[in-house]
């Protein structure tokens, strides 16, 4: 099933995504998304499991549409030091405007959606730490692999942390992770 060549699974996590931040997740049902995306309450389960596995998989995809803008934003820099700002610049940006991570962070009812980006977040995390060490070793293989990985997991928790509770304008915060960066990696 699916529509216009949508996946089933894509019509339901568009439905989900939509019905997530315009109710919150208090509200949303399995058979609310089912009705949205034109298949029946079982199959949303059949998918997802249940309610917390959609919404997981709702993250899961916002999240991989975002490291996608990042490995764009990457191949774009020459240096570590620049490619860096552009990557934190770009998470910030990307995330003032995001109504799901609003939704998530500090909408109505999203408070049981916040582990998703916190306590639970582990496949966030690691994706988004494991991606970007990925594509920093593909442009600049000289790295050493065990420093950027231990570097990238700590430039994207602390930019987590910064979108969650900011602690400056978001270019001073984006030099600040850069030079953290690129000191650690002895560039």
């Amino acid at each position: 099933m699916g529509t216009a060549g949508r996946s089933v699974r894509e019509s339901l996590l568009d439905a989900a995504a939509g019905l997530l931040v315009e109710r919150g997740y208090r509200a949303v049902r399995m058979q609310d998304v089912a009705s949205a995306a034109g298949v029946s309450r079982q199959t949303v389960y059949n998918e997802f499991g249940d309610k917390w596995g959609l919404a997981q998989a709702v993250v899961i995809r916002d999240n991989e549409r975002y490291l996608d803008g990042i490995d764009a934003v990457l191949s774009e820099h020459d240096d570590l030091y620049s490619a860096v700002v552009a990557a934190v610049t770009y998470t910030l940006e990307t995330s003032a405007d995001d109504q799901l991570k609003k939704a998530v962070l500090t909408g109505a009812d999203g408070d049981e959606m916040l582990p998703l980006l916190t306590t639970r977040a582990e496949p966030v995390l690691f994706t988004a730490s494991a991606r970007i060490a990925e594509h920093a070793l593909r442009q600049w293989p000289q790295l050493d692999r065990d420093a950027l990985t231990e570097i990238a997991d700590a430039a994207v928790r602390l930019t987590m942390s910064h979108i969650m509770l900011p602690s400056g304008a978001p270019e001073v915060f984006a030099h600040f992770v850069a030079r953290m960066v690129t000191r650690y990696m002895s560039v």
